[in-house]
């Protein structure tokens, strides 16, 4: 599959440094070359605290089913909002060969 999706791993309940980077080191060697890992701190004093790291994968067969099943009605859906905003915005096509003129009106 040459596109990628966008997955999350979550790092809860870490009691020590050692244990933290041990679970680093582990989400590190399982993802893929081109992953293009990120982390952040997410939470807050309430809920909690937890490091949250984003990174890219390969989308399975599974997931580029689904989106090939709903990709027309999507297409279509976004077709009929930009022409309902063209005739809400009285939108007029420009000839492709140029030969529409500007008029300066004072």
């Amino acid at each position: 599959m040459s596109r990628m999706v966008k997955d999350f791993i979550e790092i809860r309940d870490c009691t020590s440094l050692d244990s933290l980077i041990e679970q680093l080191i582990a989400v590190r060697d399982s993802l893929p070359t081109d992953a293009e890992p990120q982390m952040k701190m997410r939470g807050d004093d309430f809920f909690g605290r937890q490091l949250s790291i984003a990174y890219f994968r390969p989308q399975t067969a599974e997931e580029a089913e689904c989106d090939a099943r709903y990709a027309g009605a999507y297409r279509q859906s976004r077709e009929r909002e930009l022409a309902r905003l063209q005739d809400e915005l009285g939108y007029c096509a420009i000839p492709a060969d140029g030969s529409r003129k500007l008029r300066v009106v004072a």
